[in-house]
């Protein structure tokens, strides 16, 4: 069993989070402590999930499930700063292309457990 840190979906986790934090800091208050924070939350426990779903055997596959279902949640917070014009395209596609990392690297390790 490899350790989390070495994961490469904990690594992209991560530096999804790290990137969203650094961007969040431009976002509007009225952003930035709720969907902000959502997103945040949202990533944290994702990472949380992947930390768990290594250190587990037997519940490997439900809790990469429950980790998938936090990807999604994301996406559509992401969206939803997108559609009320909070984030840019640009930013919009960086981040977006980071958190699809995720999901295929979590549905591929669901898919061998």
């Amino acid at each position: 069993m490899a350790t989390y840190q070495n994961l490469p979906v904990f690594r992209a986790s991560y530096d999804f989070l790290t990137d969203f934090y650094i961007f969040s800091k431009n976002l509007p208050k009225e952003y930035k402590y709720t969907v902000g924070e959502k997103i945040k939350g949202e990533a944290l426990e994702l990472i949380l999930k992947i930390h768990k779903a290594n250190a587990s055997t037997e519940k490997r596959k439900q809790v990469i499930e429950e980790a998938i279902e936090h990807v999604e949640r994301v996406r559509i917070l992401l969206r939803l700063l997108k559609d009320t014009q909070k984030i840019g395209l640009e930013k919009f596609v960086e981040l977006s292309e980071k958190i699809e990392s995720v999901n295929r690297q979590l549905s591929g390790w669901r898919g061998v457990s």
